[in-house]
């Protein structure tokens, strides 16, 4: 009896054993990993079209920022009877890479990209930190606030209004990058190291007219040249070997016969696209 139930045990525990293990329970169905990458823009150094361009950047180098300059450029005449005689800038930076064509969610339309100059000059007061408050405002294309040159000039001991603020263009907010400047011996200068760490110290080399449908500004003067400006080689300069102004608005000074002699400004926009080692 002993042996029967011992065989009668073991052939249970052998039908157990032998028993296929109960389905695991039913698995979500996989959901693959999206691969999908936002698209991102190679943003192209902007051509004047006119047959006339300013050099491709250099071998090598690649593109660190894209701003949009808005401020005065600085004129000076001897006499009345003299020519205008260029003496510096000064320009709030604002960052625009992100509104590049084809940016995946930000990109514009090419000419609404190319329309930022023209639009940020009468679309703002001046960033500046002007003597005469009344001509930091633009006025309208149609209407442009029209003073003497010598109405524009910033304030030499605080050029510049600190904190800067952003931009604000309609439904666009521009950062703010920081600022240019021509240092103490008249260096072009471009102080985005709060920003970026980059510091422009650069010469100007590359010159080429602005295109003739270019904005011609608030004096109806015209826009200033397009310019190639690489790094000065004095050690000065944080990851900046090149600048390049292009599609500017504005800036160009008034005839000495008519500005008088003496010094003068006048408002001008235009983007600067900033070159530096990878």
């Amino acid at each position: 009896m002993l042996a029967k139930t011992f065989i009668l045990l073991a052939s249970l525990a052998s039908a157990v054993i032998a028993a296929p293990a109960p389905p695991a329970p039913a698995r979500p169905p996989c959901r693959p990993t999206s691969t999908r990458v936002a698209p991102v823009a190679t943003a192209t150094l902007p051509v004047t079209g006119t047959g006339t361009e300013l050099p491709a950047p250099p071998a090598g180098s690649v593109l660190k920022a894209v701003a949009l300059g808005h401020g005065i450029q600085n004129y000076t005449c001897a006499a009345a009877n003299g020519s205008a005689t260029a003496t510096g800038a000064l320009a709030v930076l604002y960052d625009i890479l992100p509104l590049y064509p084809g940016t995946a969610g930000t990109g514009l339309s090419a000419a609404d990209f190319d329309a930022l100059s023209a639009k940020i000059l009468y679309g703002q007061s001046l960033p500046i930190n002007m003597q005469n408050t009344a001509a930091a405002a633009p006025g309208t294309p149609a209407k442009p606030n029209v003073l003497p040159e010598a109405s524009y000039g910033a304030v030499v001991s605080k050029p510049f209004n600190l904190p800067l603020s952003d931009a604000k263009l309609g439904a666009l907010s521009l950062k703010a990058l920081g600022v240019h400047y021509f240092d103490k011996d008249g260096r072009p200068t471009f102080d985005l190291k709060a920003s970026s760490g980059l510091l422009g110290s650069v010469s100007k080399v590359d010159v080429v007219a602005a295109p003739p449908t270019a904005e011609k500004g608030i004096l109806g003067t015209g826009a200033v040249q397009w310019l190639g400006l690489p790094d000065n080689g004095l050690g000065i300069g944080v990851g900046v070997s090149k600048v390049y102004r292009v599609v500017t608005a504005g800036g160009v000074a008034q005839a000495c016969s008519v500005s008088g002699a003496g010094s003068g400004s006048v408002p001008y926009s235009a983007q600067y696209w900033f070159y530096g080692t990878a």
